[in-house]
């Protein structure tokens, strides 16, 4: 039945988000799901749209930290009735919400954006409303079923009114649905949650165009008919056994008659969506804990993010952690290796299907118009040892260019893609990398290094060697450092030990080879030499 109504009308993919506070990366794996599938649709040559909707008509029922005390009077109101902290927007549920849909360009992420309440007051949702009002005993006995008599649900009607004389919604109650006149009777109660109070009204209203809105699993499983919902995916907290996916699904079909969207059948739920972690600790919004959507491109390119979650299934868990860590060093080398194969460089090694992953994997991550030629590739890591050699984006691109590492004549769109690369390798190495990919290049032999006579004369004799030959090939002076050592008996460990207390005044440091030629052989034979 869904195949025939996508068929028929659109392949609908409905995403949602209710704008409580600052909403955090998690958020964004669901939203760029939901933008993959709509894409792969159309690449199918299916008609599919993603749309996202921001649940702004949900009641504002916990103050986050980042909020005045004042806001507690608009403890149970709407979200895009109040008033928004930023100046720059109208509301609180546009500021929270837009913040990210503005960066959804950066991220690739294709939708159209709908408001939850204006489509209540449009009347999308009065025919599901009438039906749900007409059906509040079915969807009582479905919470008996599911949760026991003593739950919310089990004992109201589906629908809270907006209260027409304080404006909340999270404090009011249906006393009684007249169907015959298509009006609520209610009453807003102080003590109807612990969170709000509310004051005291009793009134009748038209349920229909804005006046109210259902209650959140009700509200699911009205969505999917209103809407003609194809796909809707969550994350797994709302699909576990019981959970809010498991009563919507009962509702949808044994209420509204409607096929739950995918990956759902019937009363089946199939499966969300893992979580999306910062360091082994889940996102949440509400807590306000985590990294939010609109920061994390301070930690990680777009791309690169788009990447990991296309390239992850999603059933499994995506732990990131750019605090201090090599994550981002794997993640750039896992995305340079995915673009290679799509490229056909260096995939004779791998069998069809991985080629044929890969590639997908590829164009699906890819933000923006593809290349026809593959991208000049310059790995992160060796990014973030020449910005520290060069210390300006100028210079770096010339050692990049005098190493071979970029071409000669590169077009300004290629050397773009290696100075973007260049400028985060930078606030990487400045704020987040492991203290290993940090350095001071030294103009002189830092003073207070202790180095042996054996170490001595291996650093001199490197000198003579980079002064004698121009170096082409990393292999070919990383072997010279050993046949060096032998001729010195000196253990190769202790050599480039010696090496890189003279070079940057620590122990350990980049691929020595690649390395020196980054800095310039005769730089470093004449540094080596005063040792």
């Amino acid at each position: 039945m869904l195949k025939s109504l996508a068929e028929k009308n659109c392949y609908f993919v409905y995403d949602e988000k209710t704008p409580s506070g600052v909403i955090h990366i998690g958020s964004g794996r669901g939203w760029i799901i939901h933008d993959v599938i709509a894409k792969a649709l159309r690449d199918k040559g299916k008609n599919a749209r993603f749309v996202l909707s921001n649940d702004d008509i949900d009641p504002f029922d916990k103050m986050n930290k980042d909020l005045p005390e004042e806001y507690e009077k608009y403890l149970g109101m709407p979200f895009m009735d109040m008033p928004s902290p930023d100046p720059n927007y109208k509301t609180f549920a546009e500021k929270y919400f837009m913040d990210c849909v503005k960066k959804f360009e950066e991220f690739g992420i294709e939708c159209d954006i709908e408001s939850t309440g204006e489509e209540y007051k449009k009347g999308t949702f009065n025919e599901t409303i009438r039906t749900a009002l007409d059906n509040a005993e079915k969807i009582k006995q479905i919470y008996i079923d599911l949760y026991g008599a003593d739950t919310v649900g089990a004992n109201r009607f589906p629908f809270n009114p907006i209260c027409e004389n304080c404006g909340r919604i999270g404090t009011t109650n249906v006393t009684r649905w007249l169907p015959e006149e298509e009006m609520v009777e209610y009453e807003c109660l102080p003590d109807f949650v612990d969170w709000a109070r509310g004051c005291g009204h009793k009134g009748k209203r038209s349920p229909y165009n804005g006046g109210g809105k259902f209650p959140w699993k009700v509200e699911w499983a009205a969505k999917w008919p209103s809407k003609g919902v194809i796909v809707e995916l969550a994350g797994k907290d709302h699909f576990t056994k019981g959970g809010s996916r498991t009563c919507a699904c009962r509702i949808s079909v044994d209420v509204f008659k409607y096929p739950p969207p995918y990956p759902s059948k019937g009363y089946r739920t199939g499966k969300g969506y893992e979580f999306f972690q910062i360091g082994g600790k889940k996102m949440s919004t509400s807590k306000g804990r985590g990294v939010a959507f609109v920061d994390i491109t301070e930690y990680a390119p777009a791309q690169m993010l788009r990447y990991l979650l296309v390239k992850s299934r999603p059933h499994a868990v995506v732990d990131f952690d750019p605090f201090g860590t090599n994550d981002l060093i794997l993640l750039y080398d896992r995305y340079d290796r995915t673009e290679r194969i799509f490229y056909n460089v260096g995939i004779e090694e791998l069998n069809e299907k991985e080629i044929a992953m890969q590639k997908r994997i590829y164009e699906l991550s890819h933000v923006g118009p593809i290349p026809k030629k593959m991208p000049t590739q310059v790995a992160f890591t060796h990014c973030a040892t020449v910005i520290q050699i060069a210390l300006t984006e100028e210079n770096a691109i010339e050692l990049l260019k005098q190493s071979e590492h970029v071409p000669k004549n590169a077009t300004e769109d290629e050397l773009e893609y290696v100075k973007e690369r260049l400028r985060f390798a930078k606030k990487w190495v400045e704020k987040y990398a492991p203290d290993q990919y940090r350095f001071q290049l030294q103009s002189e032999v830092p003073v207070g290094i202790v180095l042996d006579a054996k170490q001595k004369k291996a650093l001199k004799q490197i000198s003579v060697s980079l002064k004698a030959k121009k170096y082409k090939e990393i292999q070919e002076l990383h072997d010279e450092f050993y046949n060096i050592a032998r001729y010195v008996d000196l253990e190769p460990a202790e050599l480039f030990k010696a090496a890189y207390l003279v070079l940057i005044k620590k122990e350990k440091g980049p691929q020595l080879a690649n390395f020196i030629l980054t800095i310039g052989q005769e730089k470093v034979a004449e540094l080596f030499e005063k040792v």
